[in-house]
């Protein structure tokens, strides 16, 4: 019997850390775990969730502009905020009861309270005031929204803040452009409220496949949302209940709600890291070897607060690993490539595997093949909207480097995608598969035509 308190303890109650923490419940280990907020982490209580759930209800002014053109009328529709924002409420709640109540049944003794780190085996619990050891520590405590350091910042909010508002505002200015900027750009829209994007960059949604880019900037614009490139904030003020916003170039806009989505930090902070002798990049996250361990031997992190791949099924599949490598004795590393992603923006846009910049980069020669379509729902709808799909092709070996897709239910399509591309499917593979129509998703196995850039045709 170990002469510590417990055989592991989780710092940190969200998807990665209950996951670990029922997993070595279950495998025998004697374990704890504390959450300063509430069991389920970003995801479920304040994240991709409660997005999801908004996403839904914000498609449904869209959905009712297309009824028209097969034949639906509906009059008076309205929507209430009040309604949606606590049936969101009652759904985070039941999923919050269903992570404490598989806590309870895997047998993990829950603090809900928040945990720092006093060495490499102690923990001390703040409300309790009072420390106890073990012989295994996971860190799981996620990240935080990042925000400015400029003059005014209180008065903005974060995504956290969006899904609790006691009403919505009529016009909003979003300060950046990655996920969470689209996304709530096309929830705000959706529910009624103005929204403009404002970032510091060129375009939006740095790091993806540059057609996917150029689609959805075309898209926002026909949905009416403006996308302000180069503009950052450098000052906020508030009078009579709306905030003038100055930027960086010397433009002044004037909004009645400013919501930073600036990307995220990882929650360490305070976490007494330093005392345990854990080491952290300079942005601040932990960092950690393949198998999730840090350089404390027996101090082990995952999930969004290491400087990995910060989605909800990374973590999850890293804590599965831990618990196979320390209490297993399988060690077992993470495979963090061809990882599916989506953006719920309006339309979406989901990938998997390279861009088109990077096979460029990493191949000698590569095969494009581009499908640009009027989604069949879109017809009869009159909606002038457009689908992009997108293969890249090692040209060698005719392995399917990257697969991109812009358009309905793109999410759905690229999660069965990315088996294919695990196995290593090859052009010829998905030349070989019969299409299912009338699909969205035959395109990617109809295509035959190799795409030319511009420059290349002018060569010719």
């Amino acid at each position: 019997m170990s002469h510590y308190d417990y055989d592991l303890f989780v710092i940190g109650a969200g998807s990665g850390g209950v996951r670990g923490a029922r997993m070595a419940a279950q495998a025998g280990a004697r374990v704890a775990i504390a959450e300063e907020h509430r069991v389920g982490g970003t995801c479920v209580i304040r994240g991709c969730v409660p997005k999801k759930l908004f996403v839904y209800a914000s498609h449904f002014h869209s959905d009712l502009e297309d009824m028209r053109g097969y034949g639906w009328t509906v009059d008076g529709a309205t929507f209430d905020w009040r309604t949606l924002r606590e049936n969101k409420d009652n759904e985070i709640d039941r999923l919050n009861g269903l992570y404490l109540k598989n806590l309870v049944g895997a047998g993990v003794e829950l603090f809900e309270e928040r945990a720092t780190l006093e060495d490499a085996h102690t923990v001390r619990l703040q409300k309790s005031d009072k420390t106890v050891t073990a012989e295994t520590i996971l860190i799981a405590t996620g990240g935080r929204p990042f925000v400015p350091d400029i003059p005014g910042a209180e008065l903005g909010i974060t995504s956290d803040d969006a899904f609790y508002l006691d009403e919505l505002p009529k016009t909003i200015a979003i300060i950046g452009g990655g996920y969470i900027a689209v996304e709530f750009a096309g929830i705000f829209k959706g529910l009624g409220v103005e929204p403009t994007i404002h970032y510091r960059g060129p375009q939006i949604l740095r790091g993806f496949d540059q057609d996917m880019r150029d689609g959805l900037d075309t898209a926002l614009a026909n949905r009416g949302i403006h996308v302000i490139p180069q503009s950052e904030p450098s000052r906020l003020t508030g009078e009579n209940g709306r905030i003038t916003m100055e930027t960086r170039n010397g433009n002044t806009v004037q909004t009645d709600m400013v919501m930073f989505a600036t990307g995220r930090e990882a929650h360490t902070k305070g976490l007494g890291l330093e005392s345990a002798g854990v080491t952290t990049a300079p942005s601040g996250a932990i960092t950690v070897d393949e198998y999730s361990r840090t350089s404390a031997d027996n101090i082990y992190a995952i999930g969004d607060v290491t400087e990995r791949v910060p989605l909800t099924p990374v973590a999850i599949a890293e804590a599965m690993a831990f618990v196979e490598t320390v209490y297993k004795q399988n060690p077992t590393p993470v495979d963090h490539h061809m990882i599916p992603t989506a953006v719920f923006s309006e339309p979406e846009i989901a990938t998997v595997g390279q861009t088109e910049a990077e096979a460029r980069t990493s191949h000698a020669s590569i095969d494009i093949y581009k499908s640009r379509f009027r989604p069949m729902k879109n017809t009869i709808a009159k909606r002038d909207e457009q689908s992009v799909m997108k293969l890249i092709v090692d040209g060698a070996s005719d392995r399917v480097l990257g697969v991109h897709v812009l358009g309905p239910d793109a999410a759905e399509m690229i999660q069965m995608t990315a088996i294919a591309m695990r196995l290593g499917a090859t052009k010829a593979d998905f030349d070989a598969t019969m299409a299912l129509h009338p699909s969205a998703a035959e395109e990617l196995v109809t295509m035959r035509e190799k795409w030319q850039p511009a420059e290349a045709e002018a060569a010719e």
